[in-house]
Parts: C-alpha cells; sequence; structure tokens
C-alpha cells in the first residue's frame, strides 16, 4: 500500500504545480507512526482534500486499489504444491464448512469455478469419495457451525446430495447448511425436499434477467427467458428461510437501462437476499468471454455499483459489499465464508485453517485415489505471515461493513493503527472508512472500493484454479 500511496502523491504534485502549491508534507507520511486513531484523524484532516479531489476528477484511487489488489494477489496465491501436505490441526473452535460438487449439465462461459460436464457414473463415484473426506474432518476433531455447499451444480444428483446432507448433520450438527442452485432446479419438490433435511439458504444463479444478455452467456438455452426466470422465483418464495439471488453486473454488453431493469424486477419478486456480484473473469476466461461479448471493462463498474445501492435502498440492507438482506440471513456463499477460518472438502476446494490456505487436487482421479487410499486429497498450501494474515482479516472483516478494533487488537496482539497504519491512513484519506465508537466502518463510497479488491483477489483465484486445472490435464 506504500507504494501506491506514494505513486499517488506525485500524481496530486503534478496536479497541484499549476496552483504553485507545496505539497512535500505528504512525502513525510512515509516515516509516520501511528499511536491513535487521534493522531490518524489529526493527518486525514490535513491531507484528505487532496486524494478526495483526485477521486472525483480522475478516478485514480480505483485505478490504484486495482493495480495494488492485482500486484498482491499474486504475491499471496503462491503456492507450495505438494501430495505430501500434512493435514490441519483442528481448532478448538467450531469453524465453517464448504463442500464442492463439480457437475454442471453445460459449462457457463464466463465461469472460472472448477467443474465437468456431468456424468452420473462418476458423480456417483464422487459423492461416495467426499462421504469418506467428511468423517476423514470428524475423526480429526473438526467441528462446523455453518456449511455451504457449492459448483458446479450440487442439487444435479438430489439422492447423492441429500446422503452427504444427512451425514453432515449426523457427524457435525452444524446450525446452518445453505446450498446453490440453478433455476431450473427451483421446483416445490426439490425445494422442500431440500427444506426437510435441514438447509436454510438456497442460492439460485440468475445473473440477468435481460434476454439477450442470457443469450449471450449461454443461459437463455439452458434455463429459459428473463420472464421465465421472475416466474420460478416467484413460484420458490416461502419454502426455505432464504432465498437469495446471485446477480451478475458489467457484463460488456450491458447497458445502464438493462441495469434498471433487472432491478426494478427483483424489487418486484422481493427475494429474501440478492447478491450482486460484479463481473470475475481469470485470464483464461477472458478471450472466451470477449470473443462471446466484447472487450471486458471496469468503466461502468462503479455506475452499476452505485445504482445497485441506490435502488435497492429502502427495501434492502447490505450485509456485506455485494450482498443486500431483508432479514437477518446467514452470510455465506460461494466466495465468502462467514467467519475466520473453514475447511474447503471436495475436489478443487479452498480451506483456510491455522492460517494457511489449503488446496485439494483438481484431479477427480487423483482426489478419489487419494480418498480411496485413507489420505485427505490436499495438493497445495500458502502459509500465511502474520502481515499477510493482518491484512486478510482487514480486507475479510470490512468486507462485512465493520471492523471492531479490540477484537482485532486482541487476535493479532497489537492495535490495528501499528499493524497497517498506512492502509488505514489510505483508506481514511480516500473517503472509505470512517472511524466510530470503537469500530472502523465501511462508507458508500468505501463498500465499492472493496468491491474492487474482492474482485481482484478472487480474480486471483480463479487464476490459481486456472493453473491447477490445466496442471491436472484439465481443458479449460
Amino acid at each position: 500500500m506504500y507504494h501506491v500511496y506514494i505513486c499517488m502523491c506525485k500524481m496530486i504534485r503534478r496536479e497541484d504545480n499549476t496552483k504553485g502549491s507545496s505539497l512535500s508534507g505528504l512525502n513525510t507520511l512515509q516515516n509516520k507512526s501511528f499511536c491513535s486513531i487521534g493522531q490518524m484523524h489529526e493527518v486525514y484532516g490535513n491531507y484528505s482534500y487532496y486524494i478526495r479531489r483526485l477521486s472525483g476528477e480522475h478516478m485514480i484511487i480505483e485505478r490504484f486499489i486495482t493495480m495494488y489488489m492485482k500486484h498482491k494477489t499474486s504475491q499471496y496465491l503462491t503456492f507450495e504444491n505438494s501430495s505430501d501436505i500434512d493435514a490441519p490441526e483442528a481448532p478448538s473452535e467450531s469453524i465453517h464448512l464448504y463442500v464442492h460438487i463439480p457437475f454442471c449439465e453445460q459449462l457457463c462461459p464466463y465461469c472460472s469455478f472448477h467443474r465437468f460436464v456431468y456424468d452420473e457414473d462418476a458423480a456417483r463415484e464422487y459423492f461416495h469419495a467426499l462421504k469418506k473426506e467428511l468423517v476423514m474432518y470428524h475423526d480429526l476433531g473438526f467441528r462446523f457451525s455453518g456449511v455451504y455447499i457449492g459448483g458446479g451444480t450440487p442439487t444435479i444428483h438430489m439422492e447423492e446430495l441429500i446422503k452427504v446432507i444427512n451425514l453432515i448433520q449426523q457427524l457435525f450438527s452444524p446450525d446452518e447448511i445453505s446450498i446453490e442452485t440453478n433455476p431450473d432446479r427451483l421446483d416445490k419438490d426439490t425445494l422442500v425436499r431440500l427444506a426437510e433435511n435441514g438447509v436454510g439458504r438456497v442460492s439460485v444463479g440468475i445473473q440477468s434477467f435481460n434476454d439477450d444478455i442470457l443469450a449471450s452467456i449461454g443461459r437463455y438455452e439452458k434455463y429459459g427467458s428473463g420472464d421465465l426466470l421472475q416466474e420460478r422465483l416467484l413460484n420458490a418464495k416461502g419454502y426455505v428461510n432464504t432465498l437469495n439471488t446471485d446477480m451478475i453486473y458489467n457484463f460488456p454488453t450491458q447497458t445502464p437501462f438493462m441495469m434498471e431493469s433487472d432491478l426494478e424486477i427483483l424489487k418486484q419478486i422481493r427475494p429474501d437476499q440478492i447478491t450482486f456480484y460484479p463481473l470475475m473473469i481469470s485470464d483464461a476466461t477472458r478471450s472466451r468471454m470477449e470473443h462471446l461479448m466484447g472487450k471486458v471493462s471496469y468503466s461502468k463498474e462503479q455506475l452499476f455499483y452505485k445504482m445497485i445501492v441506490e435502488h435497492l435502498q429502502g427495501f434492502y440492507e447490505p450485509s456485506s459489499a455485494w450482498c443486500f438482506s431483508r432479514k437477518d440471513s446467514p452470510m455465506i456463499d460461494e466466495y465468502i465464508v462467514t467467519g475466520n477460518e473453514y475447511v474447503g472438502v471436495g475436489s478443487g476446494a479452498f480451506g483456510l485453517v491455522n492460517g494457511a490456505i489449503y488446496a485439494n487436487t483438481f484431479s477427480l482421479k487423483q482426489y478419489i485415489g487419494r480418498i480411496d487410499q485413507g489420505m485427505l486429497p490436499l495438493s497445495a498450501r500458502k502459509i500465511f505471515s502474520k502481515k499477510e494474515m493482518v491484512r486478510y482479516a482487514f480486507l475479510m472483516d470490512l468486507f462485512g461493513l465493520s471492523l471492531d478494533i479490540k477484537a482485532f487488537r486482541q487476535r493479532f496482539g497489537s492495535s490495528l493503527t501499528s499493524l497497517l497504519a498506512m492502509e488505514c491512513l489510505f483508506f481514511a484519506l480516500a473517503g472509505g472508512i470512517r472511524f466510530n465508537a470503537g469500530r472502523i466502518d465501511l462508507t458508500l463510497r468505501g463498500q465499492y472500493y472493496w468491491v474492487i479488491m474482492m474482485r481482484e483477489f478472487f480474480i486471483g483465484v480463479d487464476n490459481f484454479r486456472d493453473l491447477s486445472r490445466e496442471a491436472a490435464g484439465i481443458q479449460l
């Protein structure tokens, strides 16, 4: 963040040369040590004008955040690859669980998740191995309070899926289970069956109600028109505690009119939750998307995000920087598992335990083979340094809109302003955070900054996933 900050200072100086003003004081900030929030506020008052002015005129902040996160993510996601990685030690408290089901009837061109075209025999073999892996984590002493089942299409084989859910209930008795599905599986029988087996939240991928966009990304043929999607969503309400609708914005051909139309439709349907993801595509997926829809650009992204926030205000409350809820709903999804740590089971699943990210093998053959040998299918690990873990926690905590300063200090043994002085100063100057009675809260502007950072972080994860799939001989 320091390098980004210095570059911004140079740009500010060039901007102000026409006025003959001197900004040499900004350079002294690189040596500034903050002992308290008050000292940070003093610096913030002296220099916020310059950065806030540049933000409005040239979107320099957004571009620098993108560059910074792209650079840092490439550093952080440098994994140790090995078939001999020790199993993580179970934490003393309950954490979360992500379960990956990597099968789809057809593969969407924009999707960078780990998935295969559905084959029933392969799926049955996979589910059998998945249940063995769950038992392994139980035997290691892990306890899970929240579960997210993603994919792929988890509901693609309901008989096997229900067996997995029942085993999870038997082994771990989680407080909440959330699952994702596709629009063609929003029928009453499926939803009732999920609810009867303990699923409280169902997340359905809609992406858009616009027929042209749906056709471009291959979902019109698979799931029908925008009108049919509306009908299915309306008919699905009331069967589970929380019905979440996943949407994507910033498609190359998307216009503000299309965005507004999607928002108005959602306000009429009123699902319990709406998650608006910015278009996030890996380097390998980018060329395919650009062939279908044109060049991917971020020039309209902030406008779309502003439209989302303004249109949903009064109908929904933000649960995170990109999720909006009508009521208190479990906030776990295929990108974020609420809580500091989680285990990932299934081929290509990620987990974060004891300060290290773990990844399972992406090869179905290797995954099943290692499970049959009684070994966890771990294939890659990244052990975070304390500084990296602090930054990760800062990113994820504020993605949830607010950070408890005292709890952060207790977790890491030092004050937030001593651990991340430059980061706090940068986002305070940029108008992205505010200090409020022992907490740091995101401002509306800060919510978009965090969308940018999460977008770049998960594009980095997608790039690692693509490299791992390629190494496993899987066609991208």
